[in-house]
């Protein structure tokens, strides 16, 4: 009721553990608290927040127009109502790495797991996009230092992605991935890779957790589980599915409603009052007043 029944120190050594145990953790990126605690109740391991559906959610393209502190209010929403740990795209640190340092503080006091840095130039832009522009490896490795120094408990995961596939090549990108690793970045997030070989590349290349980024309609090939297992990943993403699946059936159901007059055709497809409810908790809520919960819910609800 109201809150999660673990602490943000707990979280964190659960994902930590997690990451060691050698099993491939599964992650959904949420798209809103609600979710979250939909993404824990069907199992998965963790939850995402990512910058590009926090982004599309405010109306905006994924180009380095959130703050630091919209991201911050979101993710303490998301870890107050879910005790899974939370991963949070954090761009570029949202400036120099005196931005990044003080990046992490927020994230770390909104309670969050952890949380990826990238090697783009600030703005960015969608790391599945061309044109990117990716900071020279000194620069971050100099953003990557000032998380570190900065982060005050050291179970708080600091992830490093690269962007530099797409723009300097492979081999760049991993020695950037190895320079990031040494820099004290505790996993690495190589992004935009083009197949099963690269994946197999990075893997090879280095011994820290590694994670991959299955987005939809990209440059990237959706491996399934088992494969991604095999290769040695530790996280498979899935950080806009949720967003688009909403999205697509949000679409669809404005359409009916405008040709139709009615949403009548739309019912089999809604979540239910009584599954709203169940994943709100509203009965845990009567435990501690009888008040808020004192209602039958009608027929077929």
């Amino acid at each position: 009721m109201l809150h999660t029944r673990t602490t943000p120190a707990e979280r964190r050594r659960a994902f930590r553990e997690q990451l060691a145990s050698g099993r491939l953790l599964r992650i959904p990126g949420a798209i809103n608290p609600l979710s979250a605690r939909l993404i824990q109740d069907t199992g998965f391991d963790a939850v995402y927040l990512s910058g590009a559906v926090l982004a599309a959610d405010l109306g905006l393209p994924d180009i380095g127009l959130t703050t630091s502190t919209e991201i911050a209010a979101r993710a303490q929403q998301t870890t107050r109502v879910t005790d899974l740990p939370v991963l949070v795209d954090a761009d570029t640190g949202f400036g120099e790495p005196m931005n990044a340092a003080r990046t992490v503080q927020l994230m770390e006091d909104a309670g969050l797991a952890g949380l990826h840095l990238e090697d783009q130039v600030n703005p960015k832009r969608c790391g599945q996009l061309d044109g990117k522009t990716v900071t020279p490896r000194e620069e971050m490795v100099r953003r990557i230092r000032g998380a570190v120094d900065a982060r005050r408990d050291p179970g708080f995961l600091l992830m490093a992605r690269t962007d530099a596939r797409a723009v300097e090549g492979l081999d760049a990108a991993i020695d950037r991935a190895k320079a990031y690793a040494d820099a004290g970045a505790d996993a690495l997030f190589p992004e935009a890779l083009a197949d099963v070989s690269e994946y197999e590349a990075f893997r090879e290349a280095v011994d820290v957790p590694l994670l991959a980024n299955l987005t939809e309609f990209g440059k990237t090939p959706l491996l399934d589980a088992a494969t991604l297992e095999s290769l040695g990943y530790n996280i498979a993403l899935y950080p806009v599915t949720l967003l688009r699946l909403a999205m697509g059936a949000i679409e669809d159901g404005l359409r009916t409603i405008a040709a139709e007059g009615t949403q009548e055709s739309l019912l089999p497809r809604m979540q239910t009052r009584s599954r709203l409810y169940e994943l709100l908790g509203y009965e845990e809520y009567s435990a501690f007043d009888s008040a808020v919960y004192d209602f039958t819910l009608p027929p077929g609800n």
